[in-house]
């Protein structure tokens, strides 16, 4: 049961709703059994790393998070909608 979206890894896409809504970035990952997908520098969240060998005192460290794929358009595709919004105006 594979899934087709819209968006595949390392495209240019934009956030147009939700609370990142304007922000853009690369594709880093698609979650399809989620239905979702990180993109980098959008919806940034903090991950508390314990102690280990690699982290002697530990570590806050900030990743991506994802977005539903249903929020997120083709930078070019949204380029060309915004020309011809400005076109009709």
């Amino acid at each position: 049961m594979s899934t087709k979206f819209h968006v595949k890894r390392n495209d240019e896409v934009v956030v147009i709703a939700g609370s990142h809504k304007g922000k853009s970035g690369k594709v880093l990952e698609i979650l399809a059994a989620k239905s979702r997908a990180r993109i980098e520098g959008v919806a940034m969240i903090k991950r508390h790393l314990k102690k280990s060998q690699e982290n002697p005192n530990g570590a806050i460290v900030e990743r991506e998070g994802s977005v539903h794929v249903s929020n997120l358009q083709l930078k070019s595709r949204f380029e060309a909608s915004k020309k011809r919004a400005v076109k009709a105006a």
